[in-house]
């Protein structure tokens, strides 16, 4: 890794620790940061028994809650403070209580304020749970 790697991937995890300390609802849901980069964040999370619905199945509020936290990580990770301006979420297969899920996000377009973001959250056999994507906006200021 170059010297101008490395400081980027050090502001990415300075970034996502600064911003992962004072997030309760993360914590409280038992969000982990797996994994931070430039443009990218990988968070796991474990479906409890309370997070389920009437179906017996997970909450989707809450994989989207995961999935917005992994874009919320990246898009910050280059030390600016960059907030949500839209997303949207593809539900694509149930997850159920003992689930371990995976949030992985990554930028694919970058301009000006604005990114485009997408998530993907797998289960730990690997199956797609849902496909997130969402577009930043820099608002200034440290994240």
């Amino acid at each position: 890794m170059t010297d101008g790697n490395q400081d980027l991937q050090a502001l990415a995890e300075r970034s996502a620790q600064a911003l992962y300390a004072p997030d309760r609802a993360s914590q409280m849901l038992g969000m982990r940061i797996a994994a931070v980069g430039p443009g990218t964040c990988t968070l796991t999370m474990s479906v409890r028994a309370d997070m389920t619905n009437g179906h017996a199945i997970c909450h989707g509020g809450l994989i989207f809650a995961l999935a917005d936290s992994a874009f919320a990580f990246a898009c910050n990770s280059g030390g600016e403070a960059t907030v949500a301006a839209t997303a949207s979420i593809d539900f694509l297969a149930p997850a159920r209580a003992g689930d371990a899920l995976t949030a992985c996000a990554q930028q694919l377009w970058q301009g000006g304020r604005s990114g485009i973001y997408e998530v993907v959250v797998t289960n730990q056999a690997g199956a797609r749970i849902a496909l997130f994507r969402g577009r930043s906006h820099c608002v200034g200021g440290k994240a």
